[in-house]
C-alpha cells in the first residue's frame, strides 16, 4: 500500500480520532509523506518516535496496534501467562498517561491482567515491578531524553530486562499479522476494574523498590558520619525520578539535598532546559547556579525516565565540571570493587559488563581486582541477557553493568540501567573520598594516573525523515565498502563488522568471527592503541561516531582525542557533501 493510500484509509475512517483527523486535515504534502512512507519499526525496545496522526507516528492507533502484538505473544504462552499477567509505568511526557490505558485496554481486551501505576514512575522502577510481580511482561511509556515531540512504547521481558533481539523478532511478526491498527479492539477501563482485570499499583511498589536499594550501600559508617556534611543538588530534569532519588538518598544516610526547584515539577515541555539529557552540558546549567551559591559537593541530574546519571564535581579550579559517563562509571566501579575487596565480598567470579562503546579503563580497573570484564553490543538490554545467562548458569557473579551514556546498574534486582541506584551509589562514594579530604574529580585524577588517561568522546550527526534515512545508510556503506586506512597519519590495524560478525586484521589479512548478535555497526582500532565506532541510534535519526584514546598525561590524550575525532569527521563530510 503506498502511503498515499494509507493516508486517505485514514482520512475515510469513520470514527478517527477528532485530534488526529485534524492534524491530518492542516499539514502539507512532504509530512504527510513522512506520517505514512512506514510503519514505526518496533526495534529490540519497542517503538519510538514523533507525535502526531499517520502509520509513522506515535498515536493511540499504533500504539494499540504494539500493544495488540505483545499481547498476541503473551497469549501464546498460554493461560497462566495471561493471568500473570503485565505490568505497565508511563512518565511524563505527553500523551504518556493516554497512552499507558491504552495499553491496558488493548491487552485487557484478550484477557490478560493488567498492573498500571497510578501516576508516573522511573523506567527502572518498571523492571523491578515486572520482576517484583512475576509478571510476563513489561511495558513503560517514554521516550527517555528525546525532545517533547517524541513519546515510546518500551517491552521488557519477565527477567525484568528489555526484550531482546530474537524476542522482539517474535513481537513483531505478532504485530505485522494486524495490519489494520485503525480496527482494532479495546477493553472498557470500568469494566476491567469490576471484573478485577486491572489493578492500580504505586506506593507498595516503592517500598519495596527502596528496601531493596539499602542492600547496595557498601559503607554505612560513612554515609551516616558523612550524610549531613556532603552537600547535594539534584535536578530530576522535570521528569519522574524525584521522589525515589530523594527517597533513596535519606535512606543511605544524606540529609543535605536540595533540589533544583524550577525543575522539580513534571513537566512534559521541559521548558527550562533545550534538551531534558544529563549528557547535556546545557542540561546542568540551573544546577551548577545552585552549587555555587549553596558550596556543594555534587551535582547530579537524571533524565525524563529516570535511567540515566550526570553528575558534576569540582575540579582543580573550583569550578564544577561534568563527569562524562564512562568516567563516572569509571569512580563508581573503583569504588565499589575496592570497597568490597576490603570487606572481603569480592567474589573470584565476579564479572563487570560494559559496551563496546565503553571505555576501556573499566577493563583496566577490573582486571587489577581479578574480575572479569564481558563486553556487549551497545544497549543495556544486552547487559540485562548476560545477567539472566549469568544467574542460570552460575559462571559469573554481576558486580556492576554500565555504558558511555550515562547507565549504570548495582543491584541486579533491576535489569536496565537505573539512575536511581546510580545517584545514591555515586552520593555514597562521593561521601568516601569527602572523608579522605577528595572530590570525586580528585579521585578521577588519581584513577587516570593509575591506569592510564583514557579519554573518550562521542559526536552525533541528526538526519532526520526518509532523506535522513538514506544518508545514514550511505555513510555506514562508504565505511564499510571503502574503509580507510589510516587516520591522520596512524594506520588503522583491525577492523570490526559487527553485521557480517568478523574482524579482519588488515596486516595479515586474518579473519576472525564477532560472538556477539548482528548489527549494524562498525569499530576500527589504530596502531597507537585508539579506536572509533560507527552505529545508528536505535531510538533517534541520529548516526553517532564513538571515540577513545590513551595517553600518558591529560594533555597528551587530549590532543590524541582532537587527532581522531578531526580526522574521522573530516571523511564524514566528505561522504555527506557527495
Amino acid at each position: 500500500m503506498t502511503w498515499k493510500s494509507k493516508a486517505e484509509k485514514w482520512l475515510s475512517h469513520k470514527n478517527l480520532d477528532k485530534e488526529l483527523k485534524k492534524l491530518l486535515l492542516t499539514i502539507d504534502q512532504h509530512t504527510l509523506e513522512d506520517c505514512f512512507y512506514k510503519d514505526l519499526e518496533f526495534g529490540t525496545g519497542g517503538i519510538r518516535g514523533e507525535l502526531g496522526a499517520g502509520t509513522n507516528r506515535m498515536n493511540i492507533y499504533t500504539v494499540r496496534k504494539a500493544a495488540k502484538g505483545l499481547a498476541d505473544y503473551i497469549s501464546q504462552k498460554g493461560e497462566q501467562a495471561k493471568k500473570r499477567g503485565i505490568v505497565i509505568a508511563y512518565d511524563c511526557r505527553r500523551k504518556s498517561d493516554e497512552f499507558a490505558m491504552e495499553v491496558a485496554k488493548t491487552v485487557g481486551k484478550e484477557g490478560i491482567h493488567v498492573y498500571l501505576f497510578h501516576e508516573l514512575r522511573p523506567t527502572p522502577e518498571l523492571s523491578f515491578a515486572v520482576r517484583y510481580l512475576n509478571a510476563s511482561a513489561g511495558v513503560v511509556i517514554t521516550a527517555s531524553h528525546n525532545p517533547p515531540e517524541y513519546n515510546g512504547f518500551k517491552v521488557y521481558g519477565e527477567d525484568g530486562g528489555q526484550i531482546i533481539p530474537s524476542v522482539a523478532a517474535v513481537i513483531t511478526s505478532f504485530i505485522n499479522k494486524n495490519d489494520d491498527e485503525l480496527s482494532i479492539q479495546v477493553a472498557d477501563e470500568k469494566e476491567m476494574q469490576d471484573s478485577g482485570l486491572l489493578t492500580f499499583i504505586g506506593k507498595e511498589i516503592d517500598q519495596a523498590y527502596l528496601e531493596k536499594l539499602k542492600t547496595i550501600q557498601l559503607n554505612r559508617k560513612i554515609s551516616k558520619q558523612a550524610g549531613k556534611d556532603l552537600k547535594i543538588v539534584f535536578s530530576p530534569l522535570h521528569g519522574t525520578a524525584r521522589d525515589l532519588v530523594y527517597s533513596g538518598l535519606q535512606a543511605f544516610g544524606f540529609s543535605n539535598i536540595t533540589l533544583v526547584k524550577e525543575q522539580e515539577e513534571p513537566d512534559s515541555e521541559f521548558s527550562t532546559v533545550v534538551s531534558p539529557n544529563p549528557e547535556e552540558h546545557a542540561a546542568f546549567e540551573m544546577a551548577i547556579q545552585y552549587g555555587k551559591q549553596l558550596d556543594a559537593d555534587i551535582l547530579m541530574a537524571t533524565d525524563p525516565d529516570a535511567d540515566r546519571l550526570g553528575v558534576a564535581a569540582k575540579n582543580e579550579q573550583g569550578n564544577y565540571e561534568i563527569l562524562t559517563g564512562n568516567q563516572l562509571g569509571a569512580i563508581m566501579l573503583h569504588y565499589l570493587l575496592s570497597q568490597k575487596k576490603r570487606n572481603g565480598t569480592l567474589p573470584n567470579n565476579g564479572a563487570v559488563m560494559k559496551t563496546i562503546v565503553t571505555s576501556e579503563i573499566g577493563r583496566a580497573i577490573a582486571n587489577d581486582f581479578g574480575i572479569k570484564t564481558i563486553d556487549t553490543l551497545t544497549g543495556f538490554k544486552y547487559i540485562g541477557e548476560k545477567i539472566k545467562e549469568f544467574e542460570e548458569s552460575g559462571e559469573h557473579l554481576f558486580q556492576f553493568g554500565y555504558e558511555e551514556s550515562y547507565g549504570y546498574l548495582i543491584g541486579d534486582f533491576v535489569r536496565d540501567k537505573d539512575a536511581v541506584q546510580a545517584a545514591v551509589f555515586a552520593a555514597e562514594a562521593a561521601a568516601y573520598y569527602k572523608s579522605n579530604d577528595k572530590t570525586l574529580y580528585e579521585a578521577l585524577d588519581e584513577i587516570y594516573k593509575q591506569y592510564g588517561f583514557y579519554r573518550e568522546s562521542m559526536k552525533s550527526i541528526t538526519l532526520k525523515g526518509k532523506e535522513g534515512t538514506e544518508k545514514i545508510s550511505q555513510i555506514l556503506n562508504f565505511f564499510r565498502t571503502n574503509p580507510p586506512i589510516k587516520i591522520e597519519e596512524v594506520n588503522i590495524t583491525s577492523i570490526e563488522d559487527y553485521q557480517s560478525s568478523k574482524r579482519v586484521h588488515l596486516l595479515t589479512g586474518r579473519e576472525e568471527s564477532l560472538n556477539l548478535p548482528k548489527s549494524n555497526v562498525l569499530k576500527f582500532y589504530l596502531a597507537d592503541g585508539s579506536w572509533f565506532t560507527i552505529r545508528p541510534s536505535g531510538t533517534e535519526p541520529k548516526i553517532k561516531f564513538y571515540f577513545s584514546v590513551k595517553g600518558s598525561t591529560k594533555a597528551k590524550s587530549e590532543h590524541l582525542l582532537n587527532q581522531l575525532e578531526n580526522g574521522v569527521m573530516d571523511i564524514v563530510k566528505a561522504v555527506i557533501i557527495d
